[in-house]
């Protein structure tokens, strides 16, 4: 993934994809894991996950 993330902005795409998957959201990659934050882990580090971070900069 060539886009930098503190760990905090890390951390939060991970937790919200992970609530996604838990509320029925489809799996977007194949694995064997059953556990929702190594699922958005896992998608997290294949850069798969649909979510968008909005930096805003004064």
């Amino acid at each position: 993934m060539d886009k930098k993330y503190t760990r905090f902005e890390k951390a939060r795409i991970i937790g919200a994809r992970a609530l996604q998957i838990v509320m029925g959201a489809p799996i977007l990659i194949s694995t064997k894991s059953s556990d929702p934050i190594d699922i958005a882990m896992q998608e997290f580090e294949k850069g798969v996950i649909p979510i968008t971070v909005r930096r805003i900069c004064k």
